[in-house]
């Protein structure tokens, strides 16, 4: 595994004091740490016992709010276990949809076993392979700063970055668990009505 130096939570951090009113969802376990940890916000969709599904439901979101921006933030562990989930979404081509793999190479919900991503598997690779319409692995704090910068530029289709974060478990900072909370606070940012 090659040495990373990345901290995670300040990348994080940067993407999102960036967003320009994006739609945020976000992967199971760590990444939802430390999208909470950067600030609350009605406009984060956090999925909790979905391992898998944050790069669909960004998909299905981005496309039912075309006029939205949608960025998933999930985790190397994640993604994998949604491995075709990236060729379903370069199908449905959305120009609105951008995901953020955290990618410490480990699976740091569990006890922190190496990962694929350790042993060669590129999502960035993988993704422009599919179809995305750009793809890049980061290393570095001020190469994230120049990823703000291009995401906000219009896209040709989707968008995947692979950032290479540290393999570490910052102290977690929880969101509510409540699903339905989550859910309606996040419809009624939208402008719809709960049922």
């Amino acid at each position: 595994m090659n040495e990373v130096s990345m901290d995670r939570r300040e990348a994080v951090s940067k993407l999102l004091a960036a967003r320009d009113g994006a739609l945020v969802v976000t992967g199971l376990g760590s990444p939802t740490y430390d999208v909470h940890a950067a600030g609350d916000a009605d406009n984060n969709y956090y999925l909790w016992g979905a391992m898998g599904g944050a790069a669909l439901v960004g998909l299905g979101i981005s496309q039912a709010r075309p006029d939205k921006r949608v960025m998933v933030i999930t985790g190397d562990g994640e993604q994998l276990m949604a491995f075709g989930a990236l060729a379903t979404i370069a199908v449905a081509a959305p120009v609105n949809l951008d995901i953020i793999v955290l990618d410490n190479q480990h699976f740091g919900e569990t006890g922190m076993q190496p990962s694929h991503t350790g042993s060669g598997i590129a999502f960035d690779r993988v993704a422009a392979v599919v179809g995305f319409a750009q793809t890049a692995e980061l290393r570095s704090l001020d190469e994230v700063d120049e990823l703000v910068e291009g995401l906000r530029q219009p896209a040709a289709g989707p968008r995947l970055f692979v950032l290479k974060v540290r393999a570490e478990n910052p102290p977690r900072s929880l969101p509510s668990r409540d699903a339905v909370l989550v859910k309606n606070r996040f419809r009624a940012h939208l402008g719809i009505e709960t049922p």
